[in-house]
């Protein structure tokens, strides 16, 4: 091979190339133009590394094609610039996709939980199982408001968004056994019909309803929005569609953990109303109403925010800008 050439001849492409991938943003017809130069760059790389060996023209084209490939995986991105679209598309788009699962999951655990308080309250030997009559008593007049009250605000606060948030983590984490969702749902709606039962039969009921309103309405949400992703998961293994299980399960897991992380700042509000909002001596409107606001906010944002970004064509997979990288690899 006559180097000097081959150089010559392909010098005008190969400076294309790293003009290209240096320009900081390109249009589709110049993305496109450089895939196709990426493509052939890496032919002729090859060519020239076969028959030459390590060269001068064989090193510059492979740094250009270097930084063509960065375009498309995104990695040279800065951390930063990423946040934007994390919380204004990826995110909401992510949890968007989770709307009708979690509906499901809100209705099963209403349906659930009312039938446990309608047989426990329906039979006083069903009540008798959770406790002797002074324990129930006990936690009908005290313990259950005591609750929120007996540790310092900010501690209870962190621990009880420390507890929510791992329960979402491990929703979402184990969610592909397809089993463990459906456990952690049923296991929860038991306990708050059992809870309701002892409450209202004592005559407490409303105390239970006032004191749970203010942050469960947020934080109860973000326990279906994990459900929800979980089984999202398992489904992506059952049923992967055109792609093969392992590409449908990275794919869903990559826009799963990006509902961790809404979830995680979700249940830290929830958690903050509970630490702070619940046990404060304010009026029951007042303190609704801040657990209704945050609720109202969150389904704008997953609803309105997330439909807006989904309809665009985001999935919330953290993933996506290496599509680029992807489709020059089947290439």
């Amino acid at each position: 091979m006559d180097l000097d050439a081959y150089s010559a001849a392909h010098r005008e492409r190969w400076e294309r190339l790293d003009a290209l991938a240096r320009k900081r943003r390109l249009s589709g017809a110049e993305a496109d133009e450089l895939v196709e130069l990426y493509q052939a760059g890496a032919a002729q790389l090859s060519q020239l590394k076969t028959t030459a060996g390590s060269t001068v023209q064989g090193d510059a084209l492979s740094v250009s094609l270097s930084r063509a490939r960065l375009r498309f995986t995104g990695t040279g991105d800065n951390l930063l610039s990423q946040l934007p679209r994390f919380f204004l598309v990826q995110l909401p788009a992510a949890l968007y996709r989770l709307r009708w699962l979690t509906l499901v999951f809100a209705l099963a655990t209403a349906v659930i939980a009312t039938l446990y308080a309608l047989w426990a309250l329906g039979d006083p030997r069903v009540l008798a199982n959770f406790g002797s009559a002074e324990q129930l008593q006990q936690l009908a007049d005290e313990d259950f408001v005591d609750y929120y009250s007996v540790n310092p605000a900010a501690s209870f606060a962190g621990q009880v968004w420390t507890n929510n948030a791992w329960i979402a983590a491990q929703c979402i984490a184990f969610g592909v056994l397809g089993v463990y969702v459906p456990a952690v749902i049923f296991g929860n709606a038991q306990n708050l019909g059992v809870t309701a039962a002892v409450m209202f039969a004592h005559g407490e009921g409303d105390t239970m309803l006032l004191y749970i309103a203010p942050h469960g309405l947020l934080e109860l949400t973000s326990v279906f929005v994990a459900a929800a992703a979980g089984m999202r998961i398992f489904w992506a293994w059952i049923a992967p569609g055109a792609r093969s299980r392992g590409q449908a399960l990275a794919a869903e897991g990559r826009a799963m953990f990006t509902v961790v992380i809404g979830l995680a700042i979700a249940l830290f509000v929830s958690g903050i109303i509970e630490g702070f909002v619940t046990p404060a001596p304010w009026p029951w409107p007042v303190k609704i109403g801040i657990g209704a606001l945050a609720l109202g906010a969150f389904l704008f944002y997953m609803l309105y925010v997330g439909g807006r970004a989904y309809r665009a064509g985001e999935t919330g997979d953290l993933d996506e800008h290496a599509a680029g990288a992807r489709t020059i690899a089947a290439h």
